[in-house]
């Protein structure tokens, strides 16, 4: 009597689905990583906007009197160059201008900027862009942060 022998062990058909299958779910691990790392790149540009807002307010409570004068209050800021010559205070206009600079470098190129004062409480406003994250839209982002003098 003769008995039917299966062949043991795995034809090649198994083989090449699991390694598509394995290829698919690589694929997948490497999509949710340039997501990750594109987001996490939008969180250090806030990081960097608290920080540069933050600074702002420094520079003015140690030049309190200037900024409650009105002389650090300037419109949306994208460039150094946007500030008007005739500022009455030199230091408020060359800290303004150092304030612009570091946010092009450390929030990115897009980055612009907002100072209102008065009698003893100030606004300064960053906003850049941020379209190119995932779910970022053609709007910027503006952060307004507010303190007392």
């Amino acid at each position: 009597m003769r008995t039917l022998h299966r062949p043991a062990g795995t034809t090649l058909l198994e083989v090449l689905i699991a390694v598509f299958v394995l290829a698919i779910g690589m694929l997948g691990i490497a999509a949710l990583q340039a997501v990750t790392l594109k987001n996490s790149g939008g969180a250090a540009e806030r990081t960097n906007a608290v920080i540069q807002s933050y600074a702002m307010l420094d520079i003015m409570r140690a030049n309190r009197n200037a900024a409650r004068a009105g002389q650090y209050d300037q419109g949306w800021l994208c460039q150094a160059a946007d500030i008007p010559d005739g500022a009455a205070n030199a230091n408020a206009r060359a800290d303004v201008n150092r304030w612009v600079a570091q946010m092009h470098q450390q929030v990115g190129p897009s980055a612009c900027g907002r100072i209102d004062c008065d009698a003893d409480e100030c606004e300064v406003e960053v906003r850049w862009d941020q379209s190119r994250l995932t779910g970022g839209g053609e709007d910027p982002i503006t952060m307004l942060t507010t303190s007392r003098l």
